[in-house]
């Protein structure tokens, strides 16, 4: 049954479609792959979310990142008014002392969920942005 087909086409084409089979496919696939992750991150990027995904993220009143926690080790979010001890090592123009933080106010971010199965108009906190104040007597001026 071989010796018929390969009567019928020439061993080089034969050859030609394995190899195309064994690289060209995989290269493909993953050069496909490679594009669709790099158009999540660009809209992630986009969205402003891809370093702070899925995070709580406490800001100072200049805008400087004072600390990231994940939502998934939390039991509840903080409130206004409410009084928050921070490790203090921020990211930003300067480094900011650990101590106590008031919340000034806390914003909620979310984002349409697009699983399959999920249900219509089903939206996911992304992430929720508490502005502080330090109530540390080195940085109250």
């Amino acid at each position: 049954m071989l010796e018929n087909w390969i009567h019928i086409a020439p061993l080089g084409t034969f050859l030609a479609t394995i190899l195309w089979c064994l690289i060209g496919l995989p290269t493909i696939i993953g050069a496909y792959y490679q594009s669709w992750r790099a158009r999540q991150e660009a809209r992630a990027v986009r969205e402003g979310t891809l370093h702070s995904m899925n995070c709580l993220e406490f800001i100072s009143g200049d805008g400087c990142c004072i600390n990231l926690i994940p939502l998934e080790t939390l039991h509840s979010l903080p409130k206004a008014g409410d009084v928050v001890l921070l490790p203090g090592h921020g990211i930003g123009h300067g480094e900011f002392l650990p101590g106590a933080y008031l919340v000034e106010s806390i914003e909620h971010l979310y984002t349409p969920v697009e699983l399959k199965g999920s249900r219509p108009q089903e939206a996911r906190l992304t992430k929720a942005v508490a502005k502080v104040t330090s109530l540390n007597p080195e940085l109250v001026v």
